[in-house]
């Protein structure tokens, strides 16, 4: 399903929901009245978006201190699920998805979900998705006693009901991955004390990302697919470059012509070099025209050639990743590679990946960053002068200097240049 008929059943579905359901919760609960009692369950409401799910990791080890492994769950849509299980840190079985593949299929998926939620008699849910509504009914009907999520309490932010137990107020000046550590811990706070909160936020970088760890058949796959489609006896050195040529938010997209200026200016530079387009099988046309603009027997497509398992791997198997803040950002913490990351209308202060291995390039534009959680992403703005003022000399050079600095102490000297 689109992402635009997503939000849109969000917005006036959801929003139905939220009202109705709010209503409800009026009457079924006694005014003053405050959940009470330990904490043994937990549930995750984080429906889209793998690459700010990477971030929550330092949230879910905090549920599993708190709780255990086996009884914490997530709720997800099934296409955005691999994430979850990349990580590792909780039982897949513990996974609940709702499938989104159409409109007549997602109310039933949306239904059995809730049922299997209820089923499991939770103690707790916390809804991770700012100011959706759609995880805001979902957090209310899994039937948790306690439910933290972030509240429109002077009207800033979109409307989403009055669902929470511990309602919070969404601060845009700390790291997503800080504000997802902080939902779990307001469960060890009364709830009639918010929206003040005593806390002090814990480091960024506190919980380091796991590292992904396939299978040796797995890896030995990919390498042969890699030097297939390169035609080499070995993998070469690699350069990733991720166009986002069907990117779900256009705004954050740099320019096709500059991904070709940019991967021929690279192989210009380092004779040894391949560069390799990655992308999703919807993306597959579009980046194939991509290499054969390139025109170089060093650059080739593996769009539509991996499952996103194994593009982690493609990812360890290479030095450099170039992309627009999206989710391979974030997956690429999750390995050895280098990342150097775009950023436009959005703002790596809330949403860069916190990794040694992250590079940031940011045009800091003045009307930069413009989407955030309070306007759920939706604006007027159809022209992005925030990643056009990012030019092919500044990723040019970013990137050479990160890998050649990554390389150099491994070989003693970077790769031979022309």
């Amino acid at each position: 399903m689109k992402v635009t008929t997503l939000r849109a059943i969000d917005r006036w579905v959801g929003t139905f929901l939220a009202l109705i359901l709010s209503l409800v919760r009026k009457v079924t609960e006694r005014r003053g009245r405050q959940p009470s009692g330990s904490v043994r369950s937990l549930l995750f409401v984080k429906l889209a978006e793998q690459g700010s799910t990477v971030l929550a990791h330092g949230a879910m080890h905090r549920a599993v201190e708190m709780v255990g492994r086996r009884n914490v769950y997530f709720l997800v849509f099934e296409e955005n699920r691999f994430i979850v299980d990349v990580l590792g840190l909780i039982p897949p079985g513990n996974v609940i998805t709702v499938k989104t593949g159409s409109i007549l299929r997602m109310p039933l998926s949306a239904i059995a979900a809730v049922f299997r939620m209820r089923a499991l008699r939770l103690d707790a849910a916390v809804d991770m998705e700012f100011f959706a509504r759609a995880s805001a009914v979902f957090t209310y009907l899994s039937g948790a006693v306690h439910r933290v999520g972030f509240h429109s309490y002077g009207g800033d932010g979109p409307y989403r009901g009055d669902l929470m137990t511990h309602r919070l107020v969404y601060n845009p000046h700390l790291h997503t991955s800080q504000v997802f550590e902080i939902m779990v811990e307001a469960l060890n706070h009364p709830p009639e004390l918010f929206p003040a909160f005593g806390m002090q936020a814990p480091p960024i970088n506190g919980r380091p990302v796991p590292m992904f760890s396939p299978e040796p058949d797995e890896v030995d796959s990919v390498r042969g697919m890699i030097r297939e489609v390169t035609g080499r006896d070995r993998v070469p050195p690699l350069i990733l470059l991720n166009a986002n040529c069907s990117d779900l938010l256009p705004l954050r997209r740099w320019e096709s012509d500059n991904y070709v200026s940019l991967a021929r200016r690279l192989l210009d530079r380092y004779d040894s070099v391949h560069i390799a387009f990655t992308g999703a099988p919807s993306e597959r046309e579009p980046v194939d025209s991509l290499v054969r603009r390139v025109g170089s027997e060093r650059c080739v497509s593996l769009a539509g050639r991996t499952t996103l398992r194994e593009l982690l791997i493609v990812y360890s198997e290479s030095q450099v990743l170039v992309t627009n803040d999206s989710g391979p950002a974030h997956f690429a913490s999750l390995t050895p590679i280098d990342a150097i990351t775009l950023f436009g209308p959005e703002t790596p202060r809330l949403f860069g990946a916190p990794s040694e291995r992250s590079h940031v390039i940011w045009a800091r534009t003045v009307c930069s960053p413009c989407v955030n959680a309070y306007n759920n992403r939706l604006l007027t703005c159809r022209n992005n002068l925030c990643m056009q003022s990012i030019s092919v000399d500044e990723v040019f050079e970013k990137t050479c200097r990160v890998f050649e600095n990554r390389l150099q102490p491994r070989e003693g000297k970077p790769w031979a240049e022309k």
